[in-house]
């Protein structure tokens, strides 16, 4: 992180008692279970940040977060207030109560050493991406390769362009917005707080996230 970056911390999107608090550093990753009815704040804290998102049913991983089927459901490939996120059964598994940015990513994926070796050249082969954060912080929840699917990017803007193609280009958060999701069952919900150093997704320069999990209340 660049000295004298902005940041801003704010708060929780949702009343209730705050049952779990944490901080993920930049280019880290993070893990945590969140209960059917709570709710997580995901706050960019210092603007611009893709918080790159998994999410399993947390006594069934085999059920996750499934692109296709939350973009299918609500008709749009866009991740707004309202979205349900769906698993590949096309169960409710989190929805979007609340959202400060006009847009969320589900289509753009997550960077790896290779993908950042074929895009920008073998001088990055040593920079890990966050298919390497989603390795090493799922084998903490006895995840393994098989269980990477496609992936929710929370604050990463790429637009759908007039002729279909996806741009990955300047983003459309700020320090302190946030989004937050309740659980509609218990879930676990993988974090890699992207070190992409390459292309706008994060200005170029990797902030922290805060997760803030708060107990069932209405959104504020």
């Amino acid at each position: 992180m660049a000295d004298g970056s902005p940041l801003d911390w704010s708060g929780p999107l949702s009343a209730g008692a705050v049952v779990l608090d944490d901080r993920i550093a930049p280019c880290a990753s993070w893990s945590g279970i969140v209960a059917s009815g709570d709710v997580l704040t995901i706050v960019d804290v210092g603007g611009n940040q893709s918080a790159d998102c998994l999410i399993f049913d947390a006594l069934d991983h085999g059920r996750r977060y499934s692109v296709p089927d939350t973009i299918a459901w609500q008709g749009n490939a866009y991740v707004r207030e309202g979205t349900v996120l769906r698993s590949g059964e096309g169960e409710p598994l989190m929805t979007v109560t609340a959202n400060e940015i006009d847009r969320q990513d589900t289509i753009g994926g997550a960077c790896s050493k290779e993908s950042n070796t074929l895009r920008y050249g073998y001088h990055t082969h040593f920079q890990h991406g966050c298919r390497e954060n989603f390795l090493a912080e799922g084998a903490k929840r006895g995840l393994g390769a098989r269980d990477l699917v496609s992936n929710l990017n929370w604050f990463m803007n790429v637009p759908v362009e007039q002729d279909g193609t996806l741009g990955i280009v300047d983003g459309i958060s700020a320090p302190g917005r946030r989004v937050a999701v309740r659980a509609e069952r218990d879930v676990l919900v993988v974090i890699s707080n992207c070190p992409q150093m390459n292309n706008p997704c994060n200005d170029f320069n990797p902030t922290p996230l805060r997760m803030i999990v708060t107990s069932g209340g209405a959104a504020l």
